[in-house]
């Protein structure tokens, strides 16, 4: 099944280079991100698992689940990246002799990260978990602005700067190993069997240091600091940022502290990663109420939702870690909603909504409706899914402690009044045909007497408004339509419905890991 894996990625890489036709090039790059979600159910469903190819890849539970949510995230995003790459290069913003580069990356991004997934030696994982941040880098910075390459820069020198430090943890584990089998290893298999082995201050030390690393690459808290500007600055298309680069952080994390649970480190280990959970919501909650910036505020809500994870694998229980895994399913849904949401109405006023969004639902109303929808869904209100998710969390971490739990609560809150104090001043009720009434005012007052202009201003104002306000309508396309609701109502369908299969595979997941 991975030789299958990496034959089409290889296919798909070399037929990427040959055309010029943009839907040709979407084309390919829908169709790679479709491919790779069947072949991930197609595993699912089909082979023993766990299994391996070779001495460093590795097919098991938890890295299916999490490729089927990378190539879901990434197939939506290819269908939406068609409309909006094609409305980047009618504004200027996008250098046609660019598209055939943004698909390169777009694909590269979902190759190096399949293989970081399936790669059973952490050192194979951390190469191709530092390959994902050039491709994610190229994608920010494609844009034809000064700030985008800032913006990229910045993700690069932080994210990979701390992977240096996860890269020290490594050498830790491998001298571990080497010490301990008498034969250095880095592969997850071999560690996992001989982790109770291994000296719990040395062990823990390796895992500090890769949580750096792989924090950084979740955007958590204090590593977060390339987040804000990576969301704000990229394209929308480029949403799988969210799903793609901070799923694959966590789930280092994840492998990591699978490794101390064997370990008596694992308390110490514990209280690293709910620390640093607890400090993301809460420095999270308190940055967004101040934005004004959507897509900023989009990306802090994910600082804050990452940490929420942390405290999910950090509480160590199963009931936990199985509804920490379903969080990170449902986050992806709900965040590529708003950043497609945010793209439209990007698109629709060019410009970061730091003003009120006048007429929007005239406007855009798909667009802001999803948004709204997407809000809610992103802040735990019911029906939607990560509201049972965010309570059997908190409930689990009211056995850590009450008061902490409590806090949290409080910060969450806190969040959910940041998306209504934003939405509340975005989707103002001043509208364009007020303001323009206003003008006309100051025209008719500022007009001499008898000129005659007075009547003709009156009698072309409001006329005059429906033909300009249809004139700068931005006009969606159904490709950039269908993804963010596609998206929008899975994750509706989950809030009402748990499939059997679903809760089979996180079960595995969970047993596969060792919690029993």
């Amino acid at each position: 099944m991975i030789r299958y894996y990496l034959l089409v990625m290889g296919i798909f890489l070399a037929l990427g280079l040959i055309p010029k036709s943009h839907r040709l090039m979407n084309a390919l790059a829908a169709g790679n991100g479709l491919l790779h979600l069947v072949m991930s159910c197609t595993a699912l469903l089909m082979f023993d698992l766990p299994g391996r190819l070779g001495e460093s890849l590795y097919l098991d539970h938890l890295n299916l689940y999490v490729e089927l949510i990378t190539a879901l995230g990434f197939s939506a995003a290819a269908f939406y990246a068609r409309g909006y790459t094609d409305s980047l290069m009618e504004a200027g913003e996008l250098d046609p002799k660019n598209l055939k580069t943004f698909y390169l990356a777009f694909n590269l991004l979902l190759v190096t990260s399949t293989v970081a997934l399936f790669s059973d030696n952490l050192a194979l994982f951390w190469i191709f978990a530092e390959l994902t941040t050039v491709c994610a880098a190229m994608l920010v910075a494609i844009l034809s602005a000064r700030e985008n390459i800032d913006a990229a820069l910045k993700y690069v020198f932080i994210v990979s700067g701390a992977m240096l430090f996860a890269f020290l943890g490594l050498v830790f584990l491998f001298t571990l190993s080497e010490q301990t089998l008498g034969e250095g290893t880095l592969n997850w298999t071999v560690l996992a069997v001989h982790a109770s082995e291994f000296s719990p201050a040395l062990l823990l030390a390796s895992f500090t240091f890769t949580f750096i690393g792989f924090g950084a690459k979740a955007g958590v808290a204090p590593f977060h600091t390339w987040l804000p500007d990576a969301y704000a600055r990229a394209p929308s298309v480029s949403a799988i940022l969210s799903g793609l680069m901070q799923n694959l952080g966590i789930y280092g994390i994840i492998r990591m502290y699978a490794l101390l649970r064997e370990s008596s480190a694992a308390p110490q280990a514990s209280s690293i990663l709910i620390a640093a959970g607890v400090f993301s919501i809460a420095l999270a909650s308190f940055s967004m109420f101040q934005q004004r910036n959507l897509k900023r505020l989009i990306a802090f809500s994910s600082v804050e939702h990452m940490g929420l994870l942390l405290i999910g694998i950090g509480i160590g229980t199963p009931i936990a870690l199985f509804w920490t895994l379903y969080y990170m399913l449902v986050h992806i849904l709900v965040k590529e909603t708003l950043l497609f949401s945010a793209g439209i109405l990007h698109r629709q006023y060019r410009s970061n909504m730091r003003e009120n969004m006048k007429d929007v639902f005239k406007l855009q109303p798909m667009a802001a409706w999803c948004l709204i929808l997407g809000s809610i869904a992103i802040v735990g209100m019911p029906p939607f899914p990560l509201f049972p998710a965010k309570y059997f969390i908190l409930l689990e971490s009211a056995i850590v402690s009450p008061y902490m739990t409590l806090a949290v609560l409080l910060m969450l809150i806190l969040a959910a009044a940041s998306f209504a104090n934003f939405l509340l001043k975005a989707f103002s009720k001043v509208t364009v045909e007020e303001e323009n009434e206003k003008e006309e005012h100051r025209h008719i007052t500022r007009t001499p007497a008898g000129t005659g202009e007075n009547a003709k201003e009156l009698s072309t104002g409001k006329a005059g408004y429906e033909k300009s306000r249809l004139a700068g309508q931005y006009m969606v396309k159904d490709g950039m339509k269908v993804p963010t609701i596609f998206m929008l109502a899975l994750a509706l369908a989950l809030g009402f419905y748990f499939p059997d299969s679903l809760r089979d595979l996180l079960d595995a997941i969970i047993l596969e890991l060792g919690y029993v």
